[in-house]
């Protein structure tokens, strides 16, 4: 092949045949002390180009932000309604300013900027956010929602930059600015108090730091360096605590580090010391920092959350018990026979031991028991002695403590039936038994009989079984199987809560049968002291992240249900279907996510392109047809391989994921089918058209996008008046604009 980097990098056609000659470049080999500089590198421009690249440089990208704020923030508080998951972060931002405890599948950075929204305008947290609701005049939803919109114009720009890193044309690096400036689904999504323009925001600038850095591999250990490596560690680090799926991003920063790294260590000439270095430099800057990043932001996230608040039952009762106004801090501290508890589960997002009149559909057909993370009186139990031993009676002066080995029966305080078990067969996890509840204080058998096992005690160094600090296991008397709860659940019928089940093996270490008395209420006993002990930090916050993972991994989509939002990712790429954000009345102020046809269809397109030039390429390789130069092919791989890379990575994890998935998880792969897009049309286009038949071509193209955009504007700054009156915009049947 010709030297097809030159003519896919340049400012312009210069490059091309018909412009000017030039001689075939030799393959040039390299050691990573002395790298190729890529055509575009080396060039110098004349008069012409440098006044583009002025332009370029300066001019352009200042246009482009500016643009970028116009476009997303335009008429951004006309519609006065709790619109789409504002409904949710809002109430999360909420939080933060009543600094009350909750709970969220995903990391706290995203909310913690919205709640800073909220605090910067003297919103006070009062509001619920109930989705379809008016604003009151007392929250000024309009700056909460500039200030997200701020991250979604700043997108602009960081684009424009990414492109430019790569080594992209002007001509190029306009078009990618273009597109990501004039895609409606950016500029809706920015619209509003989400975390989705957060989430991209630190997408882009991780794709910046990784392309910047590669920008500056010649000079290792330089400042530039440094700085750009150190950049994308704190861009993985913030983008992964804004949500998880941050971690696709991470993933292809992952593959080029040890792409690099595998190149490096093919390199004799490099010193094994300097590899070494390289090493270390990446482990802290790309490891270390973001991890680091990551967990400080749950620690600000504990430190803001002081009060007890809605997701207290997500965490341990230990932490829960030193939140300000938990109503666990005076539970009284040993336990007795006749006392009233709650018991959660010690394993990993475990939840309260509960039961409701509702029975098993199949198996004993007796009440259901369950784990369950919301605090009601269904979690309440009473321990009583077993049937054979001295009835409790409340006038008994002798108050009878439950030590270690004792055996004791548990009933349920709303029901008055007992917990119980059996050899029958648990409904979901088959190789275990079930757990119910059966009979009453007077009526049952031995299969109602548990022996506590205090297996520790993070305070007390007695037999006694003690409010919070004690780890306890539950013997079935009969079976000698362990009450256990493992994050498995029940379908519908069970209200999709926790599984309880009766483990036959015997697993000290197994923390799903580890349990601890949370809540505590015994008249005859003195109150105790939660506060004298303290839950650690770490623990606390694998204990979130686990229960974070759980609770997400719980969100697949339910038969019984019609969710007429959700969408499956292979509509994504084609634009199959957009997305209602509010309600259709004609009175309503109406948004629809959906993304510029041109633009999705046209990166889809080019990623197909790309995939089957790339296996020609190979083929002819395999061959002995070297169609690339060193400096060329360097270009292809990371400047076209890269992108398309990021793009698979950030799109077919949501192929293989069993949750519900909604057309907004497709925004962070289109930014790299966007760049994509660039990189084929330049390549394209260099390659087969003459210089001024190539700016036509970018011209047409830019006015497509632009045009299209402009023509579906309405679904983005709000539609207003009867629906009816946009059914032009239909151009799809699966569509409902």
């Amino acid at each position: 092949m010709a030297s097809a980097a030159a003519k896919t990098t340049g400012s312009d056609a210069r490059r091309s045949p018909a412009r000017s000659r030039r001689k075939q470049e030799e393959p040039v080999k390299t050691t990573q002390n002395e790298p190729v500089k890529s055509k575009i590198e080396l060039s110098q421009y004349d008069d012409g180009e440098l006044t583009l690249d002025k332009v370029e440089e300066y001019l352009a990208p200042i246009i482009f932000t500016i643009l970028a704020f116009v476009s997303r923030m335009y008429k951004i508080g006309v519609s006065d309604i709790v619109t789409w998951d504002e409904a949710h972060f809002g109430k999360f931002g909420s939080h933060y300013l009543k600094r009350e405890f909750y709970f969220d599948v995903h990391p706290p950075l995203g909310k913690m900027l919205v709640g800073l929204s909220g605090y910067l305008c003297g919103y006070n947290g009062s509001f619920e956010f109930k989705s379809g609701e008016h604003y009151p005049p007392e929250v000024n939803y309009t700056f909460m929602r500039l200030f997200n919109a701020t991250f979604g114009a700043l997108c602009v720009p960081v684009a424009y930059f990414t492109a430019k890193n790569l080594k992209f044309s002007t001509l190029a690096t306009w078009l990618v600015t273009i597109m990501v400036l004039f895609e409606n689904s950016y500029a809706t999504i920015s619209r509003f108090i989400l975390l989705d323009s957060i989430l991209m925001l630190f997408t882009f600038t991780t794709m910046l730091g990784l392309v910047s850095f590669h920008s500056v591999r010649d000079t290792p250990f330089s400042s530039k360096w440094w700085f750009w490596l150190t950049f994308t560690g704190a861009s993985v680090g913030c983008v992964t605590s804004v949500k998880w799926v941050g971690a696709l991003v991470t993933a292809l920063v992952g593959i080029y580090t040890v792409h690099e790294l595998w190149d490096m260590f093919g390199d004799l000439k490099l010193p094994v010391v300097t590899y070494l270095k390289h090493w270390a430099a990446r482990i802290v800057l790309l490891i270390v920092l973001p991890l680091s990043i990551y967990i400080l932001n749950f620690k600000i996230h504990f430190i803001i959350l002081e009060n007890s608040g809605p997701g207290d039952a997500q965490m341990s009762s230990l932490f829960q018990a030193n939140l300000r106004g938990s109503d666990l801090i005076f539970g009284p501290t040993d336990i007795a026979l006749g006392s009233k508890v709650t018991i959660k589960n010690m394993g990993y997002g475990g939840g309260l031991l509960h039961s409701h009149v509702q029975t098993f559909p199949e198996g004993s057909e007796q009440q259901q028991v369950t784990c369950y993370h919301h605090k009601d009186t269904n979690n309440d139990w009473v321990f009583h002695p077993t049937r054979d031993q001295v009835p409790l009676d409340p006038a008994d002066p002798e108050i009878r403590f439950v030590r270690n080995g004792d055996t004791i029966r548990l009933l349920h305080d709303l029901t008055g039936r007992n917990l119980h078990s059996h050899s029958v067969a648990a409904p979901v996890t088959k190789d275990q038994n079930e757990v119910s509840c059966y009979g009453n204080v007077t009526i049952g058998d031995d299969k109602d009989d548990w022996i506590v096992e205090v297996i520790d005690d993070a305070r007390y160094k007695d037999q006694k079984v003690h409010t919070l600090t004690s780890t306890l296991r539950f013997k079935h008397s009969a079976l000698g199987c362990y009450l256990r709860a493992a994050n498995v659940n029940l379908p519908q019928w069970g209200f999709k809560q926790i599984e309880v089940t009766c483990d036959k093996e015997n697993n000290i270490k197994d923390r799903f049968t580890h349990w601890n008395v949370e809540g505590h209420w015994n008249e005859r006993l003195p109150p105790g002291n939660a506060k004298a002990y303290k839950s650690p930090f770490f623990k606390d916050f694998v204990h979130l992240n686990v229960a974070m993972a759980t609770s997400n991994n719980a969100l697949v989509p339910d038969p019984d249900k019609q969710d007429d939002l959700a969408s499956r990712p292979w509509q994504w790429p084609v634009l199959n279907v957009g997305l209602r954000m509010c309600g259709w009345g004609n009175e309503t102020v109406k948004y629809y996510l959906l993304g510029n046809p041109v633009i999705i269809w046209g990166t889809t397109a080019s990623i197909v392109v790309l995939t089957g030039l790339t296996l020609v390429y190979l083929l002819r390789w395999q061959r002995h047809v070297n169609d690339f130069t060193t400096s060329e092919l360097s270009y292809y791989i990371y400047s076209g391989i890269y992108p398309a890379l990021g793009w698979a990575l950030h799109f077919f994890p949501f192929i293989l994921m069993a949750r519900v998935t909604y057309v907004h998880h497709y925004l962070p792969a289109l930014f790299f089918a966007i760049l994509t897009f660039a990189f084929v049309f330049d390549y394209g286009t260099s390659k087969w058209l003459h210089s001024y038949l190539r700016y036509v071509a970018y011209l047409i193209i830019y006015a497509i996008v632009i045009g299209v955009f402009l023509l579906f504007a309405p679904i983005s700054i709000g539609m207003t008046g009867p629906h009816e009156d946009y059914a032009h915009l239909n151009w799809l049947s699966t569509w409902t604009i």
